[in-house]
Formats: C-alpha cells, structure tokens, sequence
C-alpha cells in the first residue's frame, strides 16, 4: 500500500494528495489520517473537510461525517455537495427529515435546478406525511427529468396516502410509461382499484405484478381476496395457498380471522386447506 508513498508528506498538498490516492484504493482509514494531517496544515481547506466526511461516512462513521461536511459548510456555503452530503445523511441514517430538508435546500441555493436535491426534498415530505409539500417537489423535479420514474412513483404514493386514488392512478401509469415491468407499480394499481371495487382491474394488476415476483405472499394475498369477492372458489383457494405457503403463519391467522373469508370457513374445501397447511408448517 505505501510503496509509491515511501517519502513521509510534508506539506497540505502531499498529505491531501495521499488521502485522495488511499481514498480511491479503497484504504479508508489511512486515507482519514491523512486528511487530518492535510488540515493540521490548512484548517480552512473545503475539500480536506469534504473528502474527510467522504471517508467517514464510507466507514459508517455517520455523525462524524456530518460534522465534517458542516465545517466544509461554514468555509464554503455556496458549495452544493457538502450540503448535499449532510442531507444524504440525515434522511437515510438518522430519519431526521427537518435537517435534512433544510441541507438540501441550502444545496438548491447553490445549484437551483439539481434534481437529486428537489426529489430529495420531496422524499423528505413524504417522509413527514407532508403530502402536498412532497408533490410540489416531485413536480419540480418532473420539470427536470419529465421521464423519471421514481418521481411519478412516489408522487402516486403520496396521492395514494391522501386517498386522491385517480390521481395516483394518473401518476402510477405514467411510472409504468417509463417503467412498465416494475413490480410494485402494479401492485400498488392493484390496491386502488381494489378499494375502489374495481376487483376485474385489480385482478388484472396483481396478476401483472405475480408475472414479475411470483414469490410475493402480499400479492397472492391480495389476489385471493379479490377471488373471494367474485365468489370464485378455485380462484381464492388456489390463490390462498400460494401466500400460506410464502408466509405461513401471517396468511393462516389471515384465513381464520379475517372478514373476506367468514363464508368460505364453512366450505370443507377450505378447511381441509386450512387443517393440512397448519399440520404442515405448524
């Protein structure tokens, strides 16, 4: 590792260019000793602070690495990725939504039309149930990128979770438009047809969603309740036990006690299901 750095650094310069080097290598531990030297030299170098929080955070160090972009920060406020870093941080490590939504905007006063920090900001509201703050953002970022996926995405679920159910719908096909063999997408058209008692559609979805993870309890789930709706015996049953046999304690205790399944229970059908199924995984 050190036989190309075999003369010891003496200046900011050599010890900043080590840590870069080890950096790349992968040597994460030896390149932080190495910024530390570097700012023992010059304290008010942005990027020794910037690359130091770089590797504290590759080593999981995850406060210490905000403290570091922070003092990145107060050298260069203007400077986008210290900001953006921090608010990577917050939202993903800490859940901490306000901090990260005010790094990320200090990181849009840098550079306004960044997509990652206006989509960012939009998870951040969504994070907090601000539904209408996060569909503000998803649509700026929609300005930007018009064909992402992720935006429409979470701007389906955020319209889904304020139960503007046909609007989510808009936003979750216009996701498949960009993505159109996303599992979860369907899935997620699935859910809204089926609590607005569109149970054809829903059937339609689930089942697009079963041809892309066919080893998805919640989805079989699903499925077998529509069936059982339509009164379609074979459907829920067959359906029933593909998610018993994914997840058997959860879709059991489902089948006994859940209210799509009062008139199935007497049916000798379903309770030899159910009594070879609890044997089994019992």
């Amino acid at each position: 590792m050190y036989q190309s750095l075999e003369c010891r650094p003496d200046s900011y310069q050599e010890w900043y260019r080590r840590g870069n080097k080890l950096r790349a290598e992968g040597y994460y531990h030896e390149a932080l000793n190495s910024y530390e030297r570097a700012l023992n030299y010059r304290p008010s170098s942005y990027w020794s602070w910037y690359r130091k929080g770089v590797v504290l955070e590759a080593l999981d160090y995850y406060s210490e690495a905000i403290d570091s972009f922070a003092q990145a920060s107060v050298i260069e406020s203007d400077n986008y990725w210290s900001w953006y870093e921090q608010g990577c941080i917050h939202f993903s490590e800490f859940q901490q939504y306000d901090q990260a939504i005010a790094c990320f905007t200090n990181a849009l006063n840098a550079y306004p039309q960044d997509y990652w920090a206006t989509y960012r900001i939009g998870e951040s509201h969504r994070k907090k149930e601000n539904y209408e703050q996060a569909i503000v953002f998803y649509n700026q970022a929609l300005t930007m990128r018009p064909d992402d996926f992720w935006s429409y995405y979470r701007r389906g679920e955020a319209q889904q979770c304020q139960e503007n159910l046909e609007l989510a719908l808009q936003s979750y096909d216009l996701a498949l438009a960009v993505e159109p063999n996303d599992y979860w997408t369907w899935y997620q058209k699935g859910k809204i047809w089926q609590q607005l008692s569109q149970v054809d559609q829903a059937i339609n979805c689930y089942e697009k969603a079963l041809n892309l993870d066919d080893a998805s309890a919640l989805t079989w789930y699903q499925l077998a309740c529509c069936y059982a709706v339509q009164k379609n015996t074979n459907g829920a049953i067959v359906s029933l036990e593909k998610a018993i046999n994914l997840d058997p304690h959860k879709y059991l205790e489902a089948a006994a006690n859940q209210p799509e399944w009062k008139e199935f229970r007497p049916q000798v059908g379903f309770q030899l299901l159910i009594k070879n199924k609890s044997e089994k995984y019992s």
